[in-house]
């Protein structure tokens, strides 16, 4: 199959990857002369810049019950090799298409099997095409030390994705990650990193699948901020959880936008006002009023 079409569909298994808040749906897309979906992303400096936003495989060993990529599920999967989507990429940003790379994937075979590739398309980048733009690099759960810390040094950013805000949430959704030993360790070890002096300037974050475990706002804004406190988390995505059609949750119903919204209000007072959770108004079921925004509330 040629490289475009693999993008294609690699790009589409990427849409629930965020590159940025929901202020970035506002932002229009491009598409480009290449038929792909380039996506908008705000840089820590303020700045819009496009990205190709891909997987570098839909194949997956993991089971996660709400993911379209999970093990089982009917569709077309495809892989690219480093030297193939860095080539692609290269291609697209000499035409001015994109500025940046946002590059994830599905666990094939093993995480560390997969990250290996992921660091030898970034090496690529880096190294031989002497890119110096900005990339955004997902740190697979699992992934050991040695490929944690290569993709520190590559990368102006890095994200793993905690999907739940504690363990017994995520075992709601997934019986192949654990929260502590897969997740939560690998952001701990890149905090430990970036205090030691390791360049990562546009810091970690991680997302939130939002309502696909009954978990409530508070749990997710306590994780947050948690992680703000502890390891000096650069930001949080929310991604409102929408049923997959062939997987375990497909019958689950969707979560409104207006209850991701809140969070990324309450994200902000966090980040800017310096607001604790304390001072955070939730109901009686630990979640956010929707008619009113969160600093009105507590106004």
């Amino acid at each position: 199959m040629e490289t475009l079409e693999k993008v294609k569909v690699l790009s589409e298994s990427a849409r629930y990857d965020l590159c940025g808040s929901y202020l970035c749906s506002s932002l229009p897309r491009i598409r480009g002369g290449l038929g792909r979906w380039i996506y908008p992303a705000v840089l820590p400096n303020g700045k819009t810049v496009f990205l190709l936003k891909v997987l570098l495989t839909n194949k997956c060993s993991n089971d996660c019950l709400y993911c379209l990529n999970r093990a089982g599920r009917d569709f077309p999967r495809y892989s690219l090799q480093p030297e193939e989507l860095s080539r692609l990429f290269m291609s697209l940003y000499q035409h001015r298409y994109v500025k940046g790379l946002f590059l994830s994937s599905a666990v094939e075979v093993s995480p560390n099997a997969t990250m290996e590739k992921m660091i030898k398309t970034v090496e690529i980048l880096r190294m031989r095409e002497k890119f110096k733009g900005y990339i955004h690099l997902k740190i697979l759960p699992g992934a050991s030390f040695s490929y944690v810390q290569r993709a520190v040094e590559l990368a102006d950013r890095v994200s793993v994705n905690l999907e739940a805000p504690n363990k017994s949430r995520l075992e709601k959704i997934s019986r192949a990650k654990d929260f502590e030993e897969d997740l939560l360790l690998r952001m701990k070890w890149v905090s430990e990193l970036t205090s030691q002096g390791k360049p990562l300037p546009a810091g970690q974050t991680t997302q939130f699948v939002v309502g696909a475990t009954k978990e409530s706002d508070k749990e997710i804004l306590g994780a947050t901020f948690s992680l703000y406190q502890k390891i000096n988390l650069r930001r949080a995505y929310f991604s409102a959880f929408q049923p997959v059609e062939d997987t375990p949750l497909e019958g689950h119903p969707a979560t409104p936008l207006i209850r991701e919204h809140r969070l990324y209000q309450v994200d902000f007072l966090f980040r800017h006002y310096g607001f604790s959770l304390k001072e955070i108004i939730f109901d009686q079921k630990g979640d956010l009023p929707w008619e009113l925004d969160p600093k009105a509330v507590w106004a």
